[in-house]
């Protein structure tokens, strides 16, 4: 089973490009979804986080995630803490996840996947490109930030250009090019390779 990292900036369209690999039967695993759900639910995980933050970031029991994000802006050490605490129990969740599945690929897709270092788990990585002005207004409409928010955001990852350099396949989501033929070109291609590697 090949294991394929989908990974892209904010507002490039990682999301839909997986929501269109799930249509075709490939099991994807989203690593923010996870990371939201390891910080609700799993005890150790959520100990962790008080004991760093205190309770302001919580309510009713639960944190919140737009208390423990204002909590770590502008504070990069406070937010390389909390990274350690969420990151390897979401890896630990993904791989836990990625052994119990038998199809010929899954997906698991993350923003940071060269930021963390975590592309070396992946048989093959693939990007979700789009043009800058695209991504901001995209980000707007759906997460109702600002392009002043946006841009802080886009400037706090890695270049763009770079990412896509690193990533074996690379899909454009320009809202020009259509997505469709993309996507189930790239599926036969990945079909393929998993037929070229031995099954362990």
């Amino acid at each position: 089973m090949l294991k394929v990292g989908v990974t892209g900036g904010i507002g490039s369209g990682k999301t839909i490009v997986c929501r269109v690999f799930q249509t075709l039967g490939v099991p994807v695993f989203n690593a923010d979804d996870a990371g939201r759900y390891l910080l609700r639910n799993d005890v150790q995980v959520k100990a962790a986080v008080w004991s760093l933050l205190g309770d302001g970031v919580f309510e009713n029991g639960f944190p919140v995630s737009s208390k423990i994000a204002s909590a770590v802006f502008g504070n990069p050490e406070l937010l390389a803490a909390l990274n350690a605490i969420i990151h390897p129990a979401t890896i630990a969740a993904a791989n836990y996840w990625m052994s119990a599945q038998h199809t010929p690929y899954v997906i698991k897709e993350a923003a940071i996947f060269f930021e963390s270092g975590t592309f070396t788990e992946m048989d093959v990585m693939i990007g979700v490109s789009a043009p800058l002005e695209v991504r901001i207004n995209r980000a707007m409409a759906r997460n109702g930030m600002t392009r002043d928010d946006v841009l802080s955001r886009i400037n706090r990852q890695m270049d763009e250009a770079e990412k896509m350099r690193r990533c074996k396949f690379v899909l454009v989501n320009d809202d020009v090019r259509p997505l469709l033929p993309q996507v189930l070109e790239l599926h036969q291609a990945l079909l393929s390779l998993r037929k070229m590697i031995p099954s362990p």
